[in-house]
Protein backbone atom coordinates (compact mmCIF):
# COMPACT_ATOMS: atom_id res chain seq x y z
CA UNK A 1 0.00 0.00 0.00
CA UNK A 2 1.40 3.64 -0.83
CA UNK A 3 2.76 5.17 2.25
CA UNK A 4 0.30 8.08 2.30
CA UNK A 5 -3.07 5.89 1.43
CA UNK A 6 -1.57 4.21 4.73
CA UNK A 7 -1.45 7.66 6.16
CA UNK A 8 -4.54 8.21 5.80
CA UNK A 9 -6.27 5.03 6.36
CA UNK A 10 -4.17 4.88 9.89
CA UNK A 11 -5.57 8.30 10.99
CA UNK A 12 -9.52 6.96 10.06
CA UNK A 13 -8.72 4.19 12.25
CA UNK A 14 -7.26 6.71 14.99
CA UNK A 15 -10.48 9.42 14.70
CA UNK A 16 -13.33 6.01 15.33
CA UNK A 17 -11.23 5.18 18.25
CA UNK A 18 -10.61 8.03 19.74
CA UNK A 19 -6.53 8.67 19.21
CA UNK A 20 -4.56 11.06 18.52
CA UNK A 21 -4.83 14.91 19.68
CA UNK A 22 -7.50 16.97 19.54
CA UNK A 23 -7.29 19.78 16.47
CA UNK A 24 -7.76 23.87 16.99
CA UNK A 25 -10.88 24.34 15.00
CA UNK A 26 -10.93 25.88 11.90
CA UNK A 27 -12.54 29.41 12.04
CA UNK A 28 -16.11 29.85 12.53
CA UNK A 29 -17.47 30.30 9.13
CA UNK A 30 -21.24 29.78 10.47
CA UNK A 31 -22.46 30.22 14.23
CA UNK A 32 -24.89 27.05 13.42
CA UNK A 33 -22.13 25.00 11.88
CA UNK A 34 -21.34 22.74 15.00
CA UNK A 35 -17.57 21.83 14.20
CA UNK A 36 -15.64 18.55 16.69
CA UNK A 37 -12.10 18.87 16.29
CA UNK A 38 -10.72 14.76 16.12
CA UNK A 39 -7.45 14.74 15.61
CA UNK A 40 -3.87 16.54 14.07
CA UNK A 41 -1.07 14.64 13.18
CA UNK A 42 2.01 15.32 11.33
CA UNK A 43 2.68 13.26 8.40
CA UNK A 44 6.05 11.75 8.57
CA UNK A 45 6.19 10.23 5.25
CA UNK A 46 5.20 13.71 3.81
CA UNK A 47 7.48 16.38 4.79
CA UNK A 48 5.64 19.64 5.92
CA UNK A 49 2.34 18.45 5.85
CA UNK A 50 0.11 17.31 8.46
CA UNK A 51 -3.76 15.71 8.14
CA UNK A 52 -6.58 17.11 10.47
CA UNK A 53 -9.72 15.56 11.20
CA UNK A 54 -12.96 16.96 12.22
CA UNK A 55 -16.52 16.51 12.02
CA UNK A 56 -19.00 19.00 10.84
CA UNK A 57 -22.55 19.26 11.24
CA UNK A 58 -25.39 21.49 10.10
CA UNK A 59 -28.63 21.82 11.40
CA UNK A 60 -31.18 22.34 8.88
CA UNK A 61 -30.98 24.96 6.81
CA UNK A 62 -27.57 26.08 8.13
CA UNK A 63 -24.67 27.28 5.24
CA UNK A 64 -21.38 28.52 5.12
CA UNK A 65 -20.09 31.70 3.65
CA UNK A 66 -17.53 31.08 0.62
CA UNK A 67 -14.22 30.37 2.04
CA UNK A 68 -11.36 27.93 1.05
CA UNK A 69 -8.64 25.85 2.68
CA UNK A 70 -5.55 25.84 0.98
CA UNK A 71 -5.34 21.66 1.68
CA UNK A 72 -6.14 18.57 -0.50
CA UNK A 73 -9.99 18.02 1.52
CA UNK A 74 -11.96 14.91 1.48
CA UNK A 75 -15.40 14.95 2.50
CA UNK A 76 -17.58 11.71 3.48
CA UNK A 77 -21.41 12.68 3.96
CA UNK A 78 -22.56 10.68 7.74
CA UNK A 79 -25.91 11.78 8.03
CA UNK A 80 -28.60 13.84 5.74
CA UNK A 81 -26.83 15.39 2.72
CA UNK A 82 -25.10 18.60 1.85
CA UNK A 83 -25.29 20.83 -1.28
CA UNK A 84 -21.42 21.30 -2.56
CA UNK A 85 -19.84 23.41 -5.17
CA UNK A 86 -16.32 25.08 -5.29
CA UNK A 87 -16.15 27.91 -7.73
CA UNK A 88 -16.15 27.30 -11.75
CA UNK A 89 -17.57 23.82 -10.75
CA UNK A 90 -21.20 22.71 -10.54
CA UNK A 91 -23.34 22.52 -7.48
CA UNK A 92 -23.63 18.88 -6.47
CA UNK A 93 -25.81 17.32 -3.51
CA UNK A 94 -23.72 14.65 -1.75
CA UNK A 95 -25.87 12.07 0.22
CA UNK A 96 -25.21 10.10 3.29
CA UNK A 97 -22.49 7.74 2.03
CA UNK A 98 -20.91 9.90 -0.76
CA UNK A 99 -17.57 11.70 -0.93
CA UNK A 100 -16.66 15.32 -2.32
CA UNK A 101 -13.14 16.36 -3.01
CA UNK A 102 -11.71 19.73 -3.45
CA UNK A 103 -8.44 20.84 -4.15
CA UNK A 104 -5.95 23.47 -2.29
CA UNK A 105 -6.69 25.99 -5.10
CA UNK A 106 -10.38 25.38 -4.89
CA UNK A 107 -12.92 28.16 -3.25
CA UNK A 108 -15.28 26.23 -1.82
CA UNK A 109 -18.45 28.63 -2.76
CA UNK A 110 -21.95 26.56 -1.80
CA UNK A 111 -21.39 24.42 1.12
CA UNK A 112 -24.61 23.92 2.98
CA UNK A 113 -27.32 21.33 4.11
CA UNK A 114 -29.75 20.10 1.65
CA UNK A 115 -32.91 19.83 4.24
CA UNK A 116 -35.10 22.78 5.78
CA UNK A 117 -36.14 19.87 8.22
CA UNK A 118 -32.97 17.33 9.31
CA UNK A 119 -29.72 17.56 10.19
CA UNK A 120 -26.47 16.79 8.08
CA UNK A 121 -23.43 16.01 9.22
CA UNK A 122 -20.10 15.54 7.71
CA UNK A 123 -16.45 13.79 8.23
CA UNK A 124 -13.66 16.61 6.96
CA UNK A 125 -9.92 15.33 5.93
CA UNK A 126 -7.93 17.97 5.38
CA UNK A 127 -3.92 17.47 4.28
CA UNK A 128 -2.43 20.66 4.55
CA UNK A 129 0.73 22.27 5.36
CA UNK A 130 2.09 22.13 9.00
CA UNK A 131 0.59 24.49 11.22
CA UNK A 132 -1.27 26.41 9.14
CA UNK A 133 -5.18 27.85 9.26
CA UNK A 134 -7.53 24.50 7.91
CA UNK A 135 -10.33 27.50 6.36
CA UNK A 136 -9.98 31.18 5.16
CA UNK A 137 -12.49 33.39 4.72
CA UNK A 138 -12.53 34.38 0.87
CA UNK A 139 -13.71 37.89 0.32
Amino acid sequence: MHPFRSTLLALIVLAIAGGGHAAEPPAASNDAAKVQPLLTRTLPDVPGKEAMMLTVEYPPGAASPPHRHNANTFVYVLEGAVVMQVAGGEEVTVNAGETFYESPTDVHSVSRNASATRPARFLVIFVKDEGTPASLPVD
